[in-house]
């Protein structure tokens, strides 16, 4: 069955790119544990379908006695994207809890940045969803790749450091933790594996990014050309960038903060 030649492509064709960086990612962070119930969020992309299949693996596979859902929200999709979604989840052998929401129809009257408010709403959906299934933790599909051209993102045009943690507890749901077990694994290895297995996934379903005019304005898509063009001078610039999230001294930061405290290279200076 093809499934089954699927999961083998994860364990074996691409067990150093994808199964090794992903069980990296969950031992290094302790992203999961046992008596967790995990809601494996997808969203119909490549990444969140690749995270299902890892999650299922990892279960079958693991020494960690722990519990999967698999939740997709429809905010809106047309017909055509919601039947692609279904059949790929048919065709991978997962199980998926579609839940229904109006995100799309609430977004489409933003102007600036609906992106951005599209995101923060289908997260804090996802969030209840999963609760409400007695859920401690929700999985997203973010990769290397995301988390690098997110501290671009930010550095460039909110003239701040800061990255996309592995894992982070909710403001706004109590006991519950969001976790990114891809965070090892690089894009390119992702686009691998889907073409390999001759697999096709939705891109950006909202009305929004389905004209390309939209998708090549988006300033992530500015920010993936940019570090495309710095690997062309050094090809190790991506991954210099990830690093220097582990490593920031603050010896030489003239400022930073954490939750509501401000600090200053000042506040200590003379001691």
């Amino acid at each position: 069955m093809k499934n089954e030649v699927i999961e083998r492509s994860i364990i074996k064709t691409y067990r150093k790119e994808i199964w090794a960086r992903f069980v990296k990612g969950i031992k290094e962070f302790n992203l999961i544990e046992d008596g967790d119930k995990i809601a494996v969020c997808i969203s119909g992309g490549k990444d969140s379908f690749l995270l299902a299949k890892c999650m299922q693996e990892f279960k079958r596979h693991g020494k960690i006695n722990f519990e999967l859902v698999f939740l997709c929200m429809n905010p809106g999709y047309n017909e055509k994207n919601l039947e692609l979604i279904k059949s790929n989840a048919k065709l991978l052998n997962i199980d998926l809890n579609i839940f229904e929401s109006n995100i799309f129809d609430i977004v489409s009257n933003e102007e600036k940045s609906p992106c951005y408010l599209c995101a923060r709403m289908r997260r804090g959906n996802l969030y209840a969803e999963a609760k409400n299934l007695g859920c401690n933790k929700i999985a997203l599909g973010h990769h290397f790749d995301d988390v690098v051209e997110t501290i671009l993102l930010s550095l460039l045009y909110a003239s701040e450091y800061k990255t996309m943690m592995p894992k982070l507890h909710s403001d706004n749901f109590e006991g519950m933790q969001l976790i990114r077990p891809m965070y090892f694994i690089r894009e390119h290895d992702i686009l691998r594996w889907v073409n390999s297995n001759k697999l096709k996934f939705l891109n950006c379903a909202c009305k929004f990014t389905e004209k390309s005019e939209h998708e090549n304005n988006s300033k992530r898509k500015e920010i993936k050309e940019l570090i495309k063009e710095l690997k062309k001078v050094n090809p190790a610039i991506d991954y210099n960038i990830f690093k220097s999230t582990f490593d920031v001294n603050l010896n030489t930061i003239l400022g930073y903060h954490k939750e509501d405290e401000e600090h200053s290279f000042l506040d200590d200076y003379d001691k």
